[in-house]
């Protein structure tokens, strides 16, 4: 591939403006490099007659063998199999980064790129992906959000969590948590000015554990805001099964990635078309996505009144 590419390729690709079939081909900025470097060297090819008699030899002639002798001494050492691993590695890159994909799609998502696969190594690439396994260990499995495990949880004992971005506010907050309780669908939100861990245990100190309990099982995605050392011990602290969802598994993350979509609609819909004073609009956003079926559950539990509201009400009848 690299002969090919630095007397051939480099020329296509360069005035393909490093594309091949209208996308870019693999490692490119590597490739530019190569391309910058060759321009500058002065390259000659030149044949050396190595079979001649050692009486005729010449200094030329004497040099040529002692780089065969050399290039026999490391070919010796290298391993034969490094084309086929060579390959098994491009495969699995590739597989990775077109979201573990099939053996079919892989293979278009790498040629549309400029990388010449095998259907063989990318079925065994895909074959020997634990990604893929546990994807279709969870497509097998009863759906999470219709009975299943979370039949066994009562009202506040299981969330989903998750953030949201939206345009950034005056005292910079872009960012909302989102946390979904399994049973009932009851919506938190906790606006913040940046994703970090320490603000997604606050929210869900402040949101879930002083209102509603502290919970048996969380789940989210493997960000870094939820993935961490701070989220594992803290959780391990407060007795919290922390689960984090399977990669490229939609499924898995199904309800508050819908809860996401819709508290978005409702927040750009008090905005009159756009998410301006989202986060004055926030809190009654999140009640308004609170319908009355999405409040009911098997054991006709109902979701605790939020203590603002209980404080309302008592100041009002005070009154």
């Amino acid at each position: 591939m690299v002969a090919n590419a630095l007397w051939g390729w480099l020329d296509r690709w360069r005035k393909a403006n490093w594309q091949r079939r209208g996308k870019p081909i693999w490692a490119a900025d590597e490739w530019k490099d190569i391309a910058t470097r060759v321009e500058k060297l002065p390259v000659k090819v030149r044949h050396v007659d190595a079979h001649v008699p050692k009486s005729q030899a010449n200094e030329e002639h004497r040099n040529n063998e002692q780089v065969d002798q050399a290039a026999k001494i490391e070919v010796s050492k290298i391993d034969l199999d490094w084309q086929h691993k060579g390959e098994l590695f491009l495969a699995r890159w590739a597989h990775d980064a077109s979201g573990h994909q099939g053996r079919d799609a892989t293979y278009k998502w790498a040629q549309d790129r400029g990388v010449d696969l095998t259907m063989d190594s990318i079925s065994q690439v895909i074959h020997d992906c634990e990604t893929c396994a546990a994807i279709k260990q969870a497509k097998r499995a009863k759906p999470l959000w219709y009975g299943g495990r979370w039949s066994k949880y009562k009202y506040g004992e299981a969330w989903q969590i998750d953030y949201i971005t939206l345009p950034q506010t005056c005292q910079g907050k872009r960012y909302v948590l989102t946390m979904i309780e399994a049973t009932t669908g009851w919506l938190e939100t906790y606006p913040v000015p940046h994703a970090t861990s320490r603000n997604t245990i606050l929210g869900l100190e402040k949101q879930i554990l002083w209102r509603h309990g502290t919970p048996g099982r969380i789940e989210s995605d493997n960000g870094t805001h939820f993935k961490n050392s701070l989220i594992n011990t803290w959780a391990r602290e407060h007795g919290i099964e922390w689960v984090y969802h399977i990669p490229y598994h939609a499924p898995a993350a199904g309800k508050v990635e819908r809860c996401n979509g819709l508290l978005k609609t409702t927040l750009k819909a008090l905005g009159a078309g756009t998410f301006k004073n989202w986060e004055n609009n926030l809190a009654k956003a999140t009640c308004l996505k609170l319908s009355p079926s999405a409040r009911k559950t098997k054991n006709n539990a109902k979701p605790p009144v939020p203590i603002s509201i209980l404080l309302w009400a008592a100041s009002s009848s005070i009154s």
